[in-house]
């Protein structure tokens, strides 16, 4: 029990690193795409803040259960192992939902791209981690 929670916190502080790193990269290296969250159709609230920084708990969470289930069918290392899990999640989950995402809501390509991509390496970087605490 004490594996399953120092991985599930440390995926937790690592995925929130990770979310402040890429914003700031995003916007750093794609302004374009950065301009494009002042579209109305994203909220500007901030009484809604909070929840960017609860993703990475429930991520991580999701995450964790992905692997405590099923993580006997990847075979590798540890990197290779969490690689595969990032890339199994982003099929089954990211790209289903990044796909009615952008059928249903004015954003564009790019934006969504970004989103895929980010969650594909969310995946893989929770994935390793689980694999090397707790395989």
């Amino acid at each position: 029990m004490k594996r399953v929670l120092l991985a599930y916190f440390t995926a937790v502080a690592v995925l929130l690193a990770f979310s402040y790193a890429a914003l700031y990269i995003s916007i750093s290296f794609f302004p374009k795409i950065a301009e494009q969250y002042f579209d109305p159709v994203f909220s500007s609230s901030e009484k809604r803040t909070w929840l960017y920084f609860i993703h990475p708990f429930i991520v991580a969470l999701a995450l964790k259960y992905f692997w405590q289930r099923f993580r006997h069918m990847f075979k590798g290392n540890a990197v290779i192992r969490g690689i595969e899990v990032g890339l199994v999640y982003g099929l089954i989950a990211i790209l289903p939902a990044m796909w009615i995402t952008f059928s249903g809501v004015s954003i564009s390509i790019s934006v969504v791209a970004t989103w895929i991509l980010y969650g594909v390496m969310q995946g893989c970087i929770a994935g390793i981690i689980y694999a090397k605490i707790n395989p």
